[in-house]
C-alpha cells in the first residue's frame, strides 16, 4: 500500500524513536512480513523499518541499481573468498575496481579548508566540479587546489587512517555533506 503523504511517513519514522526493542521487532514483522534477524539492536531495527516505510511510500531502488549492487556483492564475496593480496601487500578488503566516484553519489558536496578558505567540490555524474570546472578525478581537484600532487580521497578525508579506521573530526578538517534532497530521489 502506497502512503499518501511525505508528512505521514515522517510522522511514522519519528514515532519509531519512542518504541522499545520488542515493539520495534513487532513493527519489523508488520512492514517486512517476516521476523527480524536475531540479536539485531534497536537502532538498526529503526533504520530498517524507516527504509521500508520510505520504500513503500516513494518506491524502491531501480532494477538497474539492484542488479549493480548484486554484481558488486558477488564480486566482493569472490575476492574475499580467494583472499587475494594486493601488490602493496594489503588484504583486499574492498575490490580495487570500485572507484571513489562509485561511493559518492551525485549531489554530494565535499568540503575542505585549505589555506584559510573553504573549498567546496560537487560530485556529479560526469566527475567533480570545483569553481565551475569539471575534473575527471578527485585527485585532479586536489592538485588544482593545492598546486602539488595529492591523493584526492586523502585530501578530502575519505580514506581510512593507518590503523584502518575512518578518520575523525580531529584527524581531518574535511566535511562531507549530502545535498538537501531525499535520499530516494537521487537513486
Amino acid at each position: 500500500m502506497k502512503r499518501s503523504s511525505k508528512e505521514e511517513v515522517e510522522r511514522e519514522i519519528v514515532a519509531l524513536d519512542a518504541l522499545e526493542t520488542k515493539a520495534l521487532q513487532a513493527r519489523w514483522l508488520e512492514v517486512y512480513g517476516k521476523e527480524p534477524p536475531s540479536r539485531i539492536r534497536a537502532g538498526l531495527l529503526r533504520l530498517g523499518i524507516s527504509y521500508r516505510l520510505q520504500e513503500k511510500a516513494f518506491g524502491g531502488l531501480k532494477p538497474q541499481t539492484v542488479r549493480h549492487l548484486r554484481k558488486l556483492a558477488a564480486e566482493l564475496r569472490a575476492e574475499r573468498a580467494s583472499k587475494q593480496v594486493r601488490p602493496d601487500g594489503t588484504n583486499a578488503a574492498a575490490p580495487h575496481w570500485i572507484a571513489e566516484r562509485t561511493l559518492l553519489s551525485p549531489g554530494t558536496q565535499l568540503m575542505r579548508e585549505w589555506n584559510g578558505s573553504t573549498e567546496v567540490v560537487d560530485v556529479a555524474a560526469a566527475g567533480y566540479i570545483w569553481r565551475g570546472k569539471t575534473f575527471r578525478t578527485l585527485s585532479a581537484v586536489a592538485v588544482a587546489i593545492t598546486g602539488t600532487k595529492w591523493s584526492g580521497p586523502k585530501f578530502f578525508g575519505l580514506t581510512a587512517t593507518a590503523k584502518g579506521r575512518s578518520p575523525t573530526k580531529d584527524q581531518t578538517s574535511s566535511r562531507l555533506r549530502r545535498a538537501a534532497k531525499p535520499a530516494l530521489e537521487s537513486i
